[in-house]
């Protein structure tokens, strides 16, 4: 049974893309992506950013979102060169750059794969707001699987927030929103 301690926080929603004192943000990491190169969020500048928090091992949540990222993708034709996909793992124990290569690449070759050390991903996870939590388990690989918020963040091209998509959001939704906004 997966448990959800943060309630609503994590079902996605724009009120989850703001501080506690209700100010926007923008997107802030540093991280090694799947080839083994340190990523850092200004390397993006000038690129729409879709971001989701999850792990190689999630058996629902993370293959579905990244489904509905590569079909987003594949949908924006001329579109994907303004928009960058981010899968950043919440579970560094065992996403390696190897084992994110292998992952992201069942769904989108463009999408990047990030990860880091427990210390870093703490940090990426606090400055996206991004609930995630180690929970033991017996039957999961390695006795442990992750819980954690499911919404996809949507950044634009100076990394400012924009807004988040709700879990189960479809790649139709995604899509025409995305397209209107890119289009400015």
């Amino acid at each position: 049974m997966r448990r959800n301690p943060c309630g609503s926080k994590c079902s996605g929603g724009d009120f989850l893309a703001t501080d506690g004192a209700g100010q926007a943000f923008r997107a802030d990491f540093e991280l090694t992506d799947h080839q083994g190169m340190i990523r850092r969020d200004e390397d993006f500048a000038g690129k729409w950013l879709l971001v989701f928090f999850g792990f190689t091992n999630c058996p629902d949540i993370c293959p579905a979102t990244l489904s509905e990222v590569a079909t987003v993708m594949d949908g924006l034709g001329d579109g994907t060169e303004r928009v960058q996909p981010i899968f950043v793992s919440i579970d560094p124990e065992r996403d390696t750059p190897a084992t994110l290569a292998d992952f992201v690449s069942l769904f989108d070759a463009g999408i990047i794969g990030l990860t880091g050390t427990p210390d870093q991903i703490a940090a990426t996870t606090r400055s996206f707001f991004v609930y995630s939590e180690k929970d033991e388990e017996e039957a999961a690989p390695d006795g442990y699987t992750m819980s954690h918020s499911s919404q996809l963040f949507l950044f634009d091209a100076n990394t400012e927030f924009v807004k988040t998509y709700e879990y189960g959001t479809s790649a139709e939704v995604i899509l025409t929103d995305l397209r209107g906004r890119i289009a400015r």
